[in-house]
Protein backbone atom coordinates (compact mmCIF):
# COMPACT_ATOMS: atom_id res chain seq x y z
CA UNK A 1 0.00 0.00 0.00
CA UNK A 2 2.79 2.45 0.83
CA UNK A 3 4.50 1.70 -2.46
CA UNK A 4 1.39 2.67 -4.40
CA UNK A 5 1.06 6.04 -2.67
CA UNK A 6 4.55 7.20 -3.50
CA UNK A 7 3.80 8.62 -6.97
CA UNK A 8 1.01 10.98 -5.78
CA UNK A 9 3.43 12.42 -3.17
CA UNK A 10 5.59 13.72 -5.95
CA UNK A 11 2.64 15.63 -7.41
CA UNK A 12 2.17 17.72 -4.26
CA UNK A 13 5.14 19.89 -5.03
CA UNK A 14 3.39 21.98 -7.68
CA UNK A 15 0.37 22.28 -5.42
CA UNK A 16 2.57 23.56 -2.59
CA UNK A 17 4.12 26.08 -4.98
CA UNK A 18 0.68 27.36 -5.82
CA UNK A 19 -0.12 27.74 -2.14
CA UNK A 20 3.04 29.74 -1.60
CA UNK A 21 2.14 32.09 -4.40
CA UNK A 22 -1.34 32.69 -3.05
CA UNK A 23 -0.52 34.94 0.00
CA UNK A 24 1.11 37.63 -2.14
CA UNK A 25 -2.17 38.62 -3.90
CA UNK A 26 -3.96 38.68 -0.53
CA UNK A 27 -1.77 41.51 0.75
CA UNK A 28 -2.72 43.61 -2.27
CA UNK A 29 -6.45 42.79 -1.65
CA UNK A 30 -7.15 42.54 -5.38
CA UNK A 31 -10.50 40.89 -6.12
CA UNK A 32 -9.17 38.84 -9.00
CA UNK A 33 -6.35 37.34 -6.91
CA UNK A 34 -8.80 36.05 -4.28
CA UNK A 35 -9.86 33.35 -6.68
CA UNK A 36 -6.67 31.35 -5.97
CA UNK A 37 -8.08 29.75 -2.82
CA UNK A 38 -11.14 28.68 -4.84
CA UNK A 39 -8.97 26.48 -7.01
CA UNK A 40 -7.60 24.90 -3.81
CA UNK A 41 -11.19 24.22 -2.72
CA UNK A 42 -11.87 22.15 -5.82
CA UNK A 43 -12.51 18.51 -4.91
CA UNK A 44 -10.00 17.14 -7.41
CA UNK A 45 -7.06 19.18 -6.00
CA UNK A 46 -7.92 18.27 -2.40
CA UNK A 47 -8.16 14.58 -3.17
CA UNK A 48 -4.44 14.32 -3.88
CA UNK A 49 -3.20 15.73 -0.53
CA UNK A 50 -5.65 13.45 1.39
CA UNK A 51 -4.24 10.30 -0.21
CA UNK A 52 -0.62 11.59 0.23
CA UNK A 53 -0.92 12.26 3.95
CA UNK A 54 2.75 11.25 4.72
CA UNK A 55 4.00 13.94 2.30
CA UNK A 56 2.08 16.76 4.06
CA UNK A 57 5.12 17.93 6.11
CA UNK A 58 6.78 19.02 2.86
CA UNK A 59 4.36 21.96 2.72
CA UNK A 60 5.49 24.37 5.41
CA UNK A 61 2.71 26.98 5.25
CA UNK A 62 -0.15 26.21 7.64
CA UNK A 63 -1.99 29.55 7.10
CA UNK A 64 -2.93 28.53 3.56
CA UNK A 65 -4.83 25.45 4.81
CA UNK A 66 -6.87 27.47 7.34
CA UNK A 67 -8.46 29.75 4.69
CA UNK A 68 -12.19 28.76 4.11
CA UNK A 69 -13.25 27.78 0.59
CA UNK A 70 -15.07 30.40 -1.48
CA UNK A 71 -18.82 29.88 -2.17
CA UNK A 72 -19.54 27.98 -5.37
CA UNK A 73 -22.94 29.59 -6.20
CA UNK A 74 -21.36 31.95 -8.74
CA UNK A 75 -18.33 31.34 -10.95
CA UNK A 76 -15.29 32.95 -9.31
CA UNK A 77 -13.26 35.46 -11.33
CA UNK A 78 -10.02 33.89 -12.53
CA UNK A 79 -6.80 35.86 -11.82
CA UNK A 80 -4.46 36.64 -14.69
CA UNK A 81 -1.68 34.31 -13.52
CA UNK A 82 -3.95 31.53 -12.36
CA UNK A 83 -6.09 31.91 -15.45
CA UNK A 84 -3.08 31.23 -17.64
CA UNK A 85 -2.49 27.95 -15.81
CA UNK A 86 -6.15 26.93 -15.56
CA UNK A 87 -7.01 27.35 -19.27
CA UNK A 88 -5.36 24.48 -21.11
CA UNK A 89 -3.46 25.36 -24.26
CA UNK A 90 -4.60 23.71 -27.44
CA UNK A 91 -2.81 20.53 -28.22
CA UNK A 92 -0.24 20.50 -30.93
CA UNK A 93 -1.76 19.83 -34.29
CA UNK A 94 -5.31 20.57 -33.12
CA UNK A 95 -7.32 23.04 -35.24
CA UNK A 96 -7.69 26.58 -33.99
CA UNK A 97 -11.20 27.66 -32.84
CA UNK A 98 -13.26 29.24 -35.62
CA UNK A 99 -13.53 33.01 -35.64
CA UNK A 100 -16.96 34.44 -34.78
CA UNK A 101 -18.81 35.74 -37.86
CA UNK A 102 -20.32 39.23 -37.58
CA UNK A 103 -24.10 39.34 -36.91
CA UNK A 104 -26.23 40.20 -40.01
CA UNK A 105 -27.76 43.65 -40.08
CA UNK A 106 -31.53 43.65 -39.19
CA UNK A 107 -33.90 44.11 -42.10
CA UNK A 108 -36.02 47.25 -41.99
CA UNK A 109 -39.65 46.45 -40.92
CA UNK A 110 -42.56 47.89 -42.83
CA UNK A 111 -44.97 49.77 -40.65
CA UNK A 112 -48.46 48.29 -40.77
CA UNK A 113 -51.37 50.70 -41.14
CA UNK A 114 -53.05 51.25 -37.81
CA UNK A 115 -56.49 49.67 -37.52
CA UNK A 116 -59.38 51.65 -36.23
CA UNK A 117 -60.64 50.74 -32.76
CA UNK A 118 -64.00 48.96 -32.47
CA UNK A 119 -67.24 50.89 -32.44
CA UNK A 120 -69.32 51.58 -29.35
CA UNK A 121 -71.30 48.70 -27.72
CA UNK A 122 -75.05 48.87 -28.41
CA UNK A 123 -78.26 48.76 -26.36
CA UNK A 124 -76.72 49.10 -22.90
CA UNK A 125 -79.48 48.50 -20.34
CA UNK A 126 -80.04 47.43 -16.74
CA UNK A 127 -81.48 43.95 -16.44
CA UNK A 128 -81.79 43.58 -12.67
CA UNK A 129 -81.06 45.61 -9.54
CA UNK A 130 -80.67 44.31 -5.98
CA UNK A 131 -79.69 45.89 -2.68
CA UNK A 132 -75.94 45.41 -3.29
CA UNK A 133 -75.52 44.70 -7.03
CA UNK A 134 -77.01 45.17 -10.45
CA UNK A 135 -76.76 43.37 -13.80
CA UNK A 136 -76.06 44.98 -17.18
CA UNK A 137 -76.75 43.71 -20.69
CA UNK A 138 -75.67 45.06 -24.06
CA UNK A 139 -75.09 44.05 -27.66
CA UNK A 140 -71.82 43.66 -29.54
CA UNK A 141 -70.59 46.67 -31.54
CA UNK A 142 -71.23 46.82 -35.26
CA UNK A 143 -67.52 47.08 -36.13
CA UNK A 144 -64.95 44.92 -34.35
CA UNK A 145 -61.93 45.16 -36.67
CA UNK A 146 -59.93 42.40 -38.33
CA UNK A 147 -58.39 41.04 -35.14
CA UNK A 148 -61.76 40.85 -33.40
CA UNK A 149 -62.61 41.88 -29.87
CA UNK A 150 -60.45 41.06 -26.87
CA UNK A 151 -63.47 41.73 -24.66
CA UNK A 152 -65.24 44.43 -22.69
CA UNK A 153 -64.30 46.55 -19.71
CA UNK A 154 -67.01 47.79 -17.34
CA UNK A 155 -66.36 51.04 -15.48
CA UNK A 156 -68.36 52.64 -12.69
CA UNK A 157 -68.41 56.05 -11.08
CA UNK A 158 -70.44 57.27 -8.12
CA UNK A 159 -72.89 60.09 -8.70
CA UNK A 160 -71.19 63.43 -8.09
CA UNK A 161 -67.70 62.08 -8.76
CA UNK A 162 -65.60 61.93 -11.92
CA UNK A 163 -63.37 59.07 -10.82
CA UNK A 164 -64.11 56.13 -13.14
CA UNK A 165 -62.90 52.73 -11.97
CA UNK A 166 -62.73 49.48 -13.92
CA UNK A 167 -64.72 46.68 -12.31
CA UNK A 168 -63.13 43.76 -14.15
CA UNK A 169 -59.35 43.27 -14.17
CA UNK A 170 -59.23 41.61 -17.60
CA UNK A 171 -61.52 42.01 -20.62
CA UNK A 172 -64.26 39.42 -21.06
CA UNK A 173 -66.39 38.50 -24.09
CA UNK A 174 -69.80 38.08 -22.46
CA UNK A 175 -72.45 40.74 -23.10
CA UNK A 176 -73.88 40.39 -19.61
CA UNK A 177 -72.16 41.38 -16.40
CA UNK A 178 -73.15 41.67 -12.74
CA UNK A 179 -71.43 44.35 -10.64
CA UNK A 180 -71.32 43.13 -7.01
CA UNK A 181 -70.32 44.59 -3.64
CA UNK A 182 -72.18 47.90 -3.91
CA UNK A 183 -73.70 49.90 -1.08
CA UNK A 184 -77.45 50.23 -0.84
CA UNK A 185 -78.65 53.74 -1.62
CA UNK A 186 -75.72 54.68 -3.89
CA UNK A 187 -76.27 56.12 -7.34
CA UNK A 188 -73.83 54.59 -9.81
CA UNK A 189 -72.96 55.76 -13.32
CA UNK A 190 -71.92 52.93 -15.62
CA UNK A 191 -70.19 52.69 -18.97
CA UNK A 192 -68.90 49.80 -21.07
CA UNK A 193 -65.87 49.94 -23.39
CA UNK A 194 -65.07 47.45 -26.15
CA UNK A 195 -61.34 46.58 -26.28
CA UNK A 196 -59.31 45.10 -29.13
CA UNK A 197 -55.69 44.99 -30.26
CA UNK A 198 -56.16 48.31 -32.07
CA UNK A 199 -57.45 50.17 -29.01
CA UNK A 200 -60.58 50.93 -27.01
CA UNK A 201 -63.95 52.06 -28.34
CA UNK A 202 -66.03 55.05 -27.36
CA UNK A 203 -67.77 54.02 -24.12
CA UNK A 204 -71.47 53.19 -24.05
CA UNK A 205 -72.93 55.03 -21.04
CA UNK A 206 -76.27 54.81 -19.25
CA UNK A 207 -78.13 58.10 -19.40
CA UNK A 208 -79.27 57.94 -15.78
CA UNK A 209 -77.42 56.64 -12.72
CA UNK A 210 -78.54 53.34 -11.23
CA UNK A 211 -79.94 53.55 -7.70
CA UNK A 212 -78.80 50.54 -5.70
CA UNK A 213 -81.83 49.23 -3.84
CA UNK A 214 -83.74 46.04 -3.88
CA UNK A 215 -86.47 45.71 -6.52
CA UNK A 216 -89.05 43.27 -5.33
CA UNK A 217 -90.68 42.97 -8.75
CA UNK A 218 -89.46 44.11 -12.16
CA UNK A 219 -91.82 46.37 -14.18
CA UNK A 220 -94.07 44.51 -16.60
CA UNK A 221 -96.94 45.84 -18.75
CA UNK A 222 -99.82 43.39 -19.20
CA UNK A 223 -101.35 44.67 -22.43
CA UNK A 224 -104.89 43.29 -22.98
CA UNK A 225 -105.21 41.08 -26.04
CA UNK A 226 -107.70 43.34 -27.88
CA UNK A 227 -105.27 46.27 -27.53
CA UNK A 228 -102.36 44.42 -29.16
CA UNK A 229 -103.97 45.16 -32.53
CA UNK A 230 -105.18 48.49 -33.88
CA UNK A 231 -107.86 49.95 -31.59
CA UNK A 232 -110.57 51.49 -33.83
CA UNK A 233 -113.14 54.04 -32.68
CA UNK A 234 -115.54 56.30 -34.55
CA UNK A 235 -115.34 60.07 -34.52
CA UNK A 236 -117.16 61.41 -31.47
CA UNK A 237 -116.88 58.18 -29.46
CA UNK A 238 -115.18 58.12 -26.08
CA UNK A 239 -111.86 56.30 -25.70
CA UNK A 240 -111.52 54.75 -22.25
CA UNK A 241 -108.68 52.24 -21.92
CA UNK A 242 -107.26 50.65 -18.79
CA UNK A 243 -103.86 48.92 -19.04
CA UNK A 244 -102.65 46.95 -16.00
CA UNK A 245 -98.99 46.59 -15.05
CA UNK A 246 -96.86 45.23 -12.20
CA UNK A 247 -93.73 46.25 -10.35
CA UNK A 248 -92.50 46.93 -6.81
CA UNK A 249 -91.83 49.52 -5.60
CA UNK A 250 -94.44 51.50 -7.49
CA UNK A 251 -93.07 52.19 -10.98
CA UNK A 252 -93.04 55.50 -12.77
CA UNK A 253 -95.54 55.65 -15.67
CA UNK A 254 -95.16 57.92 -18.69
CA UNK A 255 -97.09 58.33 -21.95
CA UNK A 256 -95.73 59.81 -25.19
CA UNK A 257 -96.89 60.16 -28.80
CA UNK A 258 -94.19 60.37 -31.43
CA UNK A 259 -91.62 60.99 -28.71
CA UNK A 260 -93.53 64.05 -27.41
CA UNK A 261 -95.63 64.42 -24.22
CA UNK A 262 -99.39 64.12 -24.59
CA UNK A 263 -101.78 67.08 -24.90
CA UNK A 264 -103.43 67.10 -21.50
CA UNK A 265 -106.23 69.32 -22.81
CA UNK A 266 -107.57 66.43 -24.88
CA UNK A 267 -106.17 63.30 -23.22
CA UNK A 268 -106.53 62.46 -19.54
CA UNK A 269 -104.16 60.00 -17.86
CA UNK A 270 -104.77 58.56 -14.41
CA UNK A 271 -102.21 56.24 -12.83
CA UNK A 272 -102.56 53.92 -9.86
CA UNK A 273 -100.20 51.41 -8.29
CA UNK A 274 -101.49 48.66 -10.59
CA UNK A 275 -102.83 50.25 -13.79
CA UNK A 276 -102.98 53.33 -15.97
CA UNK A 277 -106.15 54.76 -17.57
CA UNK A 278 -106.11 56.48 -20.97
CA UNK A 279 -109.24 58.60 -21.57
CA UNK A 280 -110.48 60.83 -24.42
CA UNK A 281 -113.97 62.28 -24.05
CA UNK A 282 -114.71 62.78 -27.76
CA UNK A 283 -112.27 61.24 -30.21
CA UNK A 284 -111.26 63.11 -33.35
CA UNK A 285 -109.34 61.89 -36.35
CA UNK A 286 -106.32 63.84 -35.15
CA UNK A 287 -106.18 61.56 -32.10
CA UNK A 288 -105.17 58.64 -34.33
CA UNK A 289 -101.60 57.41 -33.97
CA UNK A 290 -99.28 55.27 -31.90
CA UNK A 291 -98.97 56.02 -28.19
CA UNK A 292 -95.97 54.70 -26.22
CA UNK A 293 -96.42 53.58 -22.61
CA UNK A 294 -93.29 53.26 -20.43
CA UNK A 295 -93.19 51.74 -16.93
CA UNK A 296 -89.84 52.29 -15.17
CA UNK A 297 -88.18 51.40 -11.86
CA UNK A 298 -84.63 52.72 -11.36
CA UNK A 299 -83.41 52.08 -14.89
CA UNK A 300 -85.36 48.83 -15.38
CA UNK A 301 -88.29 49.50 -17.71
CA UNK A 302 -90.94 47.94 -19.91
CA UNK A 303 -92.57 49.51 -22.95
CA UNK A 304 -95.76 48.94 -24.91
CA UNK A 305 -97.38 50.61 -27.92
CA UNK A 306 -101.08 51.47 -28.25
CA UNK A 307 -102.24 52.02 -31.85
CA UNK A 308 -105.47 54.03 -32.05
CA UNK A 309 -107.35 54.80 -35.25
CA UNK A 310 -110.35 57.14 -35.23
CA UNK A 311 -112.50 56.62 -38.33
CA UNK A 312 -115.65 58.04 -39.90
CA UNK A 313 -117.79 57.26 -42.97
CA UNK A 314 -116.08 57.96 -46.30
CA UNK A 315 -117.01 60.56 -48.87
CA UNK A 316 -119.01 59.71 -52.02
CA UNK A 317 -117.32 58.36 -55.17
CA UNK A 318 -116.28 60.85 -57.80
CA UNK A 319 -116.83 61.22 -61.52
CA UNK A 320 -119.66 58.69 -61.87
CA UNK A 321 -120.64 58.45 -65.54
CA UNK A 322 -122.74 56.32 -67.85
CA UNK A 323 -120.32 54.72 -70.29
CA UNK A 324 -122.54 52.67 -72.62
CA UNK A 325 -126.07 51.33 -73.10
CA UNK A 326 -126.79 48.29 -75.28
CA UNK A 327 -129.64 45.83 -75.30
CA UNK A 328 -130.67 45.22 -71.70
CA UNK A 329 -127.27 46.33 -70.28
CA UNK A 330 -125.65 49.49 -68.92
CA UNK A 331 -121.92 50.11 -68.15
CA UNK A 332 -120.90 52.51 -65.34
CA UNK A 333 -117.52 53.94 -64.22
CA UNK A 334 -116.35 56.10 -61.28
CA UNK A 335 -113.28 57.02 -59.22
CA UNK A 336 -112.58 56.47 -55.49
CA UNK A 337 -113.69 59.12 -52.98
CA UNK A 338 -111.42 61.98 -52.04
CA UNK A 339 -111.81 61.13 -48.32
CA UNK A 340 -111.76 57.48 -47.26
CA UNK A 341 -112.70 58.30 -43.65
CA UNK A 342 -109.27 57.24 -42.33
CA UNK A 343 -110.07 53.64 -43.22
CA UNK A 344 -109.70 51.36 -46.22
CA UNK A 345 -112.57 51.36 -48.73
CA UNK A 346 -114.15 47.91 -48.60
CA UNK A 347 -116.36 48.33 -51.66
CA UNK A 348 -119.15 50.22 -53.38
CA UNK A 349 -122.92 49.82 -53.45
CA UNK A 350 -124.65 50.42 -56.82
CA UNK A 351 -128.36 51.24 -57.00
CA UNK A 352 -130.84 51.82 -59.86
CA UNK A 353 -134.16 53.64 -60.10
CA UNK A 354 -136.71 53.46 -62.92
CA UNK A 355 -138.59 56.58 -63.92
CA UNK A 356 -142.03 55.06 -63.40
CA UNK A 357 -141.71 54.07 -59.73
CA UNK A 358 -138.94 56.47 -58.60
CA UNK A 359 -137.72 53.94 -56.01
CA UNK A 360 -134.09 52.93 -55.57
CA UNK A 361 -133.12 49.27 -55.67
CA UNK A 362 -129.69 47.83 -54.88
CA UNK A 363 -128.08 46.11 -57.83
CA UNK A 364 -124.57 45.35 -56.48
CA UNK A 365 -123.12 45.22 -52.94
CA UNK A 366 -119.44 45.38 -51.97
CA UNK A 367 -118.33 45.91 -55.55
CA UNK A 368 -114.54 46.09 -55.20
CA UNK A 369 -113.89 47.59 -58.65
CA UNK A 370 -114.58 51.14 -59.86
CA UNK A 371 -116.67 49.95 -62.81
CA UNK A 372 -119.57 47.58 -63.32
CA UNK A 373 -122.13 46.31 -65.81
CA UNK A 374 -125.84 46.21 -64.92
CA UNK A 375 -127.94 43.68 -66.84
CA UNK A 376 -131.54 42.43 -67.02
CA UNK A 377 -133.07 45.89 -67.44
CA UNK A 378 -136.67 46.12 -68.65
CA UNK A 379 -137.30 47.20 -72.21
CA UNK A 380 -138.97 50.57 -72.51
CA UNK A 381 -137.95 51.89 -69.05
CA UNK A 382 -135.67 54.81 -68.24
CA UNK A 383 -133.14 54.26 -65.43
CA UNK A 384 -131.00 56.44 -63.16
CA UNK A 385 -127.99 55.17 -61.20
CA UNK A 386 -126.11 56.12 -58.02
CA UNK A 387 -123.12 54.68 -56.13
CA UNK A 388 -122.19 54.74 -52.38
CA UNK A 389 -118.72 54.22 -50.86
CA UNK A 390 -118.30 51.84 -47.93
CA UNK A 391 -115.61 51.41 -45.25
CA UNK A 392 -115.46 49.93 -41.77
CA UNK A 393 -117.93 52.55 -40.51
CA UNK A 394 -120.48 51.82 -43.20
CA UNK A 395 -121.81 53.62 -46.25
CA UNK A 396 -120.99 57.19 -47.16
CA UNK A 397 -123.49 59.81 -46.07
CA UNK A 398 -124.22 60.77 -49.67
CA UNK A 399 -124.01 59.04 -53.04
CA UNK A 400 -122.65 59.94 -56.44
CA UNK A 401 -125.49 60.15 -58.99
CA UNK A 402 -124.88 59.65 -62.71
CA UNK A 403 -125.65 62.76 -64.73
CA UNK A 404 -127.32 60.90 -67.59
CA UNK A 405 -130.13 58.37 -67.77
CA UNK A 406 -130.34 55.08 -69.63
CA UNK A 407 -133.33 54.36 -71.88
CA UNK A 408 -133.82 50.75 -72.84
CA UNK A 409 -135.25 50.78 -76.36
CA UNK A 410 -137.55 48.20 -77.84
CA UNK A 411 -135.81 46.27 -80.56
CA UNK A 412 -137.25 43.79 -83.01
CA UNK A 413 -135.60 40.45 -82.49
CA UNK A 414 -136.36 37.10 -83.99
CA UNK A 415 -135.59 33.86 -82.26
CA UNK A 416 -133.60 31.41 -84.25
CA UNK A 417 -133.19 28.07 -82.49
CA UNK A 418 -129.79 26.56 -82.68
CA UNK A 419 -129.50 23.67 -85.07
CA UNK A 420 -128.13 20.62 -83.32
CA UNK A 421 -126.78 17.94 -85.65
CA UNK A 422 -128.18 14.51 -84.96
CA UNK A 423 -125.68 11.89 -83.98
CA UNK A 424 -125.91 8.21 -84.62
CA UNK A 425 -125.77 6.64 -81.17
CA UNK A 426 -125.96 3.04 -82.43
CA UNK A 427 -122.99 1.02 -81.25
CA UNK A 428 -122.23 -2.69 -80.99
CA UNK A 429 -121.38 -4.12 -77.55
CA UNK A 430 -117.89 -3.41 -76.28
CA UNK A 431 -116.41 -4.33 -72.90
CA UNK A 432 -114.65 -1.38 -71.26
CA UNK A 433 -113.57 -3.41 -68.21
CA UNK A 434 -112.86 -7.16 -68.63
CA UNK A 435 -113.25 -9.92 -66.09
CA UNK A 436 -110.23 -10.78 -63.94
CA UNK A 437 -109.12 -14.17 -62.61
CA UNK A 438 -110.05 -14.71 -58.97
CA UNK A 439 -109.28 -17.16 -56.21
CA UNK A 440 -111.82 -17.68 -53.42
CA UNK A 441 -112.26 -19.87 -50.38
CA UNK A 442 -114.81 -22.63 -50.13
CA UNK A 443 -118.02 -21.46 -48.44
CA UNK A 444 -117.36 -17.70 -48.92
CA UNK A 445 -119.45 -15.91 -51.55
CA UNK A 446 -117.57 -14.10 -54.32
CA UNK A 447 -118.38 -11.64 -57.14
CA UNK A 448 -117.25 -11.30 -60.74
CA UNK A 449 -117.37 -7.79 -62.28
CA UNK A 450 -117.05 -6.32 -65.78
CA UNK A 451 -118.43 -3.30 -67.65
CA UNK A 452 -119.88 -3.03 -71.16
CA UNK A 453 -121.30 -0.35 -73.40
CA UNK A 454 -123.45 -0.43 -76.52
CA UNK A 455 -126.67 0.90 -78.01
CA UNK A 456 -129.26 -0.40 -77.93
CA UNK A 457 -128.52 -1.86 -74.53
CA UNK A 458 -127.03 -5.29 -74.99
CA UNK A 459 -128.38 -8.49 -73.45
CA UNK A 460 -126.01 -10.09 -70.91
CA UNK A 461 -125.51 -13.87 -70.85
CA UNK A 462 -123.27 -15.64 -68.27
CA UNK A 463 -121.66 -19.01 -69.05
CA UNK A 464 -119.70 -21.49 -66.99
CA UNK A 465 -117.35 -23.74 -68.92
CA UNK A 466 -119.22 -22.71 -72.12
CA UNK A 467 -122.55 -23.73 -70.55
CA UNK A 468 -125.17 -21.02 -70.09
CA UNK A 469 -126.12 -20.29 -66.50
CA UNK A 470 -129.90 -20.24 -66.34
CA UNK A 471 -132.24 -19.87 -63.39
CA UNK A 472 -130.00 -21.22 -60.67
CA UNK A 473 -130.40 -19.83 -57.11
CA UNK A 474 -126.69 -20.30 -56.58
CA UNK A 475 -125.98 -17.50 -59.09
CA UNK A 476 -127.31 -13.93 -59.02
CA UNK A 477 -126.63 -11.83 -62.17
CA UNK A 478 -127.15 -8.05 -62.20
CA UNK A 479 -126.48 -5.13 -64.59
CA UNK A 480 -126.57 -1.43 -63.61
CA UNK A 481 -125.42 1.45 -65.81
CA UNK A 482 -123.36 -0.92 -67.91
CA UNK A 483 -121.69 -2.64 -64.90
CA UNK A 484 -122.29 -6.40 -64.95
CA UNK A 485 -121.87 -8.54 -61.84
CA UNK A 486 -122.27 -12.24 -61.06
CA UNK A 487 -122.54 -13.37 -57.44
CA UNK A 488 -121.59 -17.00 -56.70
CA UNK A 489 -123.06 -17.91 -53.34
CA UNK A 490 -121.01 -20.17 -51.07
CA UNK A 491 -118.98 -21.81 -53.84
CA UNK A 492 -117.76 -25.36 -53.57
CA UNK A 493 -114.94 -27.24 -55.30
CA UNK A 494 -117.19 -27.95 -58.32
CA UNK A 495 -117.94 -24.20 -58.83
CA UNK A 496 -114.43 -23.48 -60.09
CA UNK A 497 -113.79 -23.13 -63.79
CA UNK A 498 -113.93 -20.62 -66.65
CA UNK A 499 -116.73 -18.04 -66.46
CA UNK A 500 -117.76 -16.03 -69.57
CA UNK A 501 -119.83 -12.86 -69.87
CA UNK A 502 -121.40 -12.34 -73.31
CA UNK A 503 -123.09 -9.11 -74.46
CA UNK A 504 -125.41 -9.26 -77.50
CA UNK A 505 -127.39 -6.54 -79.38
CA UNK A 506 -128.59 -6.19 -82.96
CA UNK A 507 -125.26 -4.74 -84.07
CA UNK A 508 -123.09 -7.58 -82.76
CA UNK A 509 -121.79 -9.33 -79.70
CA UNK A 510 -118.73 -9.38 -77.46
CA UNK A 511 -117.51 -11.57 -74.61
CA UNK A 512 -114.90 -11.70 -71.86
CA UNK A 513 -113.93 -14.60 -69.58
CA UNK A 514 -111.93 -15.34 -66.44
CA UNK A 515 -110.95 -18.30 -64.30
CA UNK A 516 -112.25 -18.92 -60.79
CA UNK A 517 -110.33 -21.19 -58.39
CA UNK A 518 -112.00 -22.45 -55.21
CA UNK A 519 -109.67 -23.51 -52.40
CA UNK A 520 -110.49 -25.56 -49.40
CA UNK A 521 -111.00 -24.03 -45.96
CA UNK A 522 -107.84 -22.89 -44.15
Amino acid sequence: MTGKTAPPAKKTAPAAAKKKAAPAPKEEAAPKEEAAPKEEAAPKEEAAPKEAAPAAPAAEEPPATEQPPAPTDEPAPVPMEAGAEAIPAPAEGSPAPPAESPAPAPEPKLEKPKEEPPSCPLSLAVEEVSENSFTLTWKAPEQTGRAGLDGYVVEICKDGSSDWKAVNQEPFLSTRYTIPNLSSGDKIHVRVVAVSASGASVPATLEQPVLIREILQLPKIRMPRHLRETYIRRVGDAVNIMIPFQGKPQPEVSWTKGGQPLDTNRINIRNTARDTIFYIRQAQRGDSGKYELTVQINGAEDKATLDIRVVEPPGPPQNLKLVDVWGFNVALEWTPPADNGNSEIKGYRVQKSDKKSGKWFTVLERCTRTSCTISDLIIGNTYSFRVFSENICGLSDSAAVASGVAYIEKTKTTYQPEKIPQRDMMEPPKFTQPLTDRTTTRGYSTHLFCSVRGFPQPKIIWLKNQMEIREDPKYIALIDQGVCSLEIRKPGPFDGGVYTCKAVNPLGEASVDCRLDVKGEI
